[in-house]
């Protein structure tokens, strides 16, 4: 959610800093706008007068989607069928009816290696950072519109990941990722759409090592540094609770050195 804001950014160096700049807002009475940019048209998704949520998509230039612009019957079909697949692509990535968490078989099938017609895919295993910053890279936006290519996995990992993230790498993650059913390639081109089950998995481990696994594990890596003043959230105080438990239990039973 963000307000654009217009005014320009001067570096102290010859050049001045290239790109848009906006700032985050979570604002009552303030209708927040979810917006993708894709050449000279857009998605976004919107609270209708309120109370419903509606996506929508602009079409503002045929030839963004390799269409032409003559007005006939044939083309407004394919304008329509491009705005519906966006508009069903743009719900999908953000959570509209997304079935539940993966169950057991569904973990191993991404995290260890497996076979997929003969073809052998490397395992996504999580918490490897390259790994993580590949799923953020699929849960992300940047490719509901025009799709994901080598070039554009390139441009995300690189904030991501490493920023000499280069094509070869992009070619290999691609492949593991088609294999592993994250991602299909569009006929005859070099990009790819994000699957339903892609897209399911990549943004359950981006938000569970977001929201639990690094938070936790930072909190508990604490737990032997002097107490913070603010109050430590209910895991800090249960971790302490049974060590301390657990000493006095060894304590009663003369096992302490």
């Amino acid at each position: 959610m963000a307000l654009v804001v217009d005014r320009r950014i001067i570096n102290r160096g010859p050049r001045t800093t290239p790109g848009r700049f906006a700032t985050e807002i979570i604002t009552r009475d303030v209708a927040p706008q979810l917006q993708i940019h894709y050449k000279s048209s857009k998605a976004k998704a919107y609270l209708k007068e309120g109370r419903a949520l509606r996506v929508e998509t602009t079409v503002n230039n045929p030839v963004d989607f390799a269409l032409h612009k003559t007005l006939t019957a044939e083309n407004w079909r394919a304008l329509r069928r491009v705005g519906t697949e966006t508009n069903a692509r743009f719900l999908a990535a953000i959570g509209d009816d997304q079935p539940g968490l993966p169950d057991p078989a569904t973990l191993e099938s991404v995290v260890l290696p497996s076979l997929h017609d003969g073809q052998r895919a490397p395992g996504l295993r999580c918490g490897e950072p390259r790994t993580m910053a590949l799923l953020a890279s699929i849960a992300s936006f940047a490719h509901v519109i025009g799709g994901l290519t080598n070039k554009g996995l390139r441009t995300q990992m690189a904030v991501l990941w490493k920023p000499d993230y280069t094509p070869a790498q992009a070619t290999y993650d691609l492949r593991r990722l088609r294999l592993k059913g994250f991602i299909t390639r569009v006929p005859g081109t070099n990009t790819y759409r994000v699957t339903a089950h892609g897209l399911r998995i990549a943004a359950f481990f981006t938000q569970l090592a977001a929201r639990i696994v690094t938070p936790t594990l930072t909190e508990l890596a604490a737990l032997g540094r002097p107490r913070p003043p603010a109050a430590p959230r209910p895991l800090t105080s249960a971790w302490r609770a049974y060590e301390t438990e657990l000493q006095r239990l060894l304590r009663t039973s003369r096992l302490v050195a």
